[in-house]
């Protein structure tokens, strides 16, 4: 049950991502450098992230002192080849022309990425590279995620400029509130997904009491 829990949230991460890219008014810093690499260099927005989390593998390790996490490419792999797979479903659907649709839309996708990202962080399975240092750099720094978060997002924001991305409103917006989304949903989607997970044990174990019982 719990990689059902990983596989949606990854898709749903997938789907805000998608969604903030197509809104045209800026995405989050980290995926306007996949879209400038992307542009520029070449490949697709998946493929890039799936190199840069080959990166982000390796300084993790280095900062943990741990034996590198590969385990994080399948992740990586997995929302790469999902947000290819909702530009390529969305692109002809999602063309917001009017400034408010567009913030509307940008809106819609930074909730569903924070959504999804707590979904999957939940599970404790490979998380994506980049969350995995921000869960590095919030323990090594001994903050919350927000501040943490707000950290990578200025960093890769630079990053971003350099490599021409599109960086917007929705990039000062992502920057401004997506850590606050994140750490709003972790509590909310924790309380759901234990509720979820001890459900079904609980209710098997009380078959096996009632069965003895008889």
């Amino acid at each position: 049950m719990k990689y059902v829990f990983f596989v949606l949230g990854i898709l749903i991460l997938a789907l805000g991502v998608s969604i903030t890219i197509l809104s045209k008014l800026g995405t989050g810093p980290f995926d306007a450098l996949l879209v400038g690499l992307s542009k520029n260099v070449g490949f697709t927005v998946g493929s890039w992230e799936i190199i840069i989390a080959l990166l982000l593998i390796c300084l993790n390790s280095v900062l943990k002192r741990r034996r590198p996490e590969f385990l994080g490419l399948v992740t990586a792999f997995i929302t790469g080849a999902s947000i290819d797979m909702w530009l390529f479903i969305l692109h002809n659907f999602l063309t917001p022309e009017l400034w408010y649709s567009k913030v509307i839309w940008f809106g819609i996708g930074l909730i569903v990425s924070g959504l999804g990202t707590s979904t999957y962080l939940l599970t404790n399975f490979a998380p994506i590279p980049v969350d995995r240092l921000t869960l590095i750099i919030q323990e090594l720094t001994k903050t919350n995620l927000f501040i943490s978060k707000t950290f990578i997002y200025l960093v890769f924001l630079i990053m971003a400029l350099i490599f021409n991305g599109p960086i917007g409103v929705g990039t000062i917006l992502t920057v401004c509130f997506g850590g606050l989304i994140l750490n709003y949903f972790m509590p909310i989607t924790k309380k759901i997904i234990d509720r979820l997970l001890t459900s079904p044990s609980t209710s098997s174990s009380c078959d096996k009491e009632n069965n003895l019982s008889i």
